[in-house]
C-alpha cells in the first residue's frame, strides 16, 4: 500500500537541541494513528514538519508515494493536510457560516460573496455531518454558544469540506467533558469512515486508544515503538507506555 504520509529518517534540530532523531513514521490512507509521548518528545516538532511550518534538517518526505522537497504550509494544505488545534482556532463572536468558509469564502461569478450558497452549505453540513437537529442553532448562529466538542466538530467538519485527506488532531479532547468526548471521537470515526487518514494526538490513552487503529509512540524525539491497537490490551498499552517512561523503548 502507498502511504498517504511517509517521514523516512527525518530529524530537526534547534541549534544544539536535538528535537527529532531519525524518525520514521508513516500514515496509510484511511488509517487513524495515535501519537503519543510526554511533554518533550517531539510530537508538536513532528506535526509542525508535516505541516510545513518546520523543515527538517535532514530526511525525506512523501505525500502518495511521492517526494516532496521544501514542504511549505500553503503546499501542505494543497496536499490535503489540516490541522485542529485544540484552541480550535475559530472565530467565537463569528457565525456558524462565516467559521466553515474563513480565509475561503464562497463567490459569485462575478467576485462577490455567495452568502446564500454558503448559508445553504453550512445548513446541509449541520445536518449531515455535525448532527445539529436542534431548531435553535442555524447557520447564523453566534459560535461562542457552542459547547467544547460542537466547536471541534465545527473545525473538523471544515476541514472535511475543504478536502482535507489528513486531518491532524491535536490534543481534541482538551477541557471537554464526557459527553463532548463521545462526540468528538464519533467525529473521528465518521472522519475514518470517510476515507480520510487522521493523525490523533492526545494526552489521554484511553481516548487515543478507542478510536486509533495504530499507536505511534515517541520518546525523546524517536520512535520508541508502534503497534496496531487491536494487538494490545488497554493494560498491557499502559504497562508499555509505563516501560518507556523509565527505559525509553517497548521493547
Amino acid at each position: 500500500m502507498v502511504h498517504k504520509i511517509e517521514l523516512r529518517n527525518v530529524t530537526k534540530h534547534f541549534g544544539e537541541v536535538q528535537s527529532l532523531r531519525g524518525v520514521d513514521f508513516y500514515v496509510d490512507p484511511g488509517e487513524v494513528v495515535g501519537l503519543v509521548g510526554d511533554n518533550g518528545a517531539g510530537k508538536s516538532t513532528l506535526i509542525k514538519i508535516i505541516t510545513g511550518y518546520h523543515p527538517p534538517s535532514s530526511g525525506e518526505i512523501y505525500f502518495d508515494g511521492q517526494k516532496v522537497d521544501q514542504l511549505t504550509v500553503p503546499k501542505a494544505r494543497e496536499l490535503g493536510v489540516e490541522t485542529v488545534y485544540q484552541e480550535r482556532a475559530l472565530s467565537d463572536q463569528q457565525t456558524l457560516w462565516r467559521n466553515i468558509f474563513m480565509g475561503r469564502e464562497l463567490v459569485t461569478r462575478l467576485g462577490f460573496l455567495d452568502v446564500r450558497k454558503m448559508r445553504e452549505e453550512t445548513n446541509r453540513l449541520m445536518l449531515e455531518s455535525m448532527g445539529f437537529t436542534s431548531t435553535a442553532v442555524s447557520p447564523d448562529s453566534i459560535v461562542n454558544t457552542f459547547s467544547g466538542g460542537e466547536k471541534q466538530g465545527v473545525a473538523i467538519v471544515r476541514a472535511l469540506y475543504f478536502e482535507a485527506e489528513l486531518i491532524i488532531l491535536d490534543e481534541p479532547t482538551m477541557g471537554l467533558a464526557l459527553s463532548e468526548t463521545r462526540k468528538l471521537l464519533r467525529f473521528v470515526e465518521q472522519v475514518k469512515d470517510a476515507g480520510k487518514s487522521v493523525i490523533f494526538i492526545d494526552h489521554n490513552i484511553f481516548h487515543v486508544y478507542e478510536v486509533a487503529d495504530r499507536i505511534v509512540v515517541l520518546d525523546r524525539g524517536r520512535v520508541a515503538g508502534q503497534f496496531r491497537s487491536d494487538e494490545l490490551t488497554l493494560n498491557e498499552l499502559l504497562e508499555k507506555m509505563q516501560r518507556v517512561a523509565h527505559t525509553g523503548s517497548l521493547d
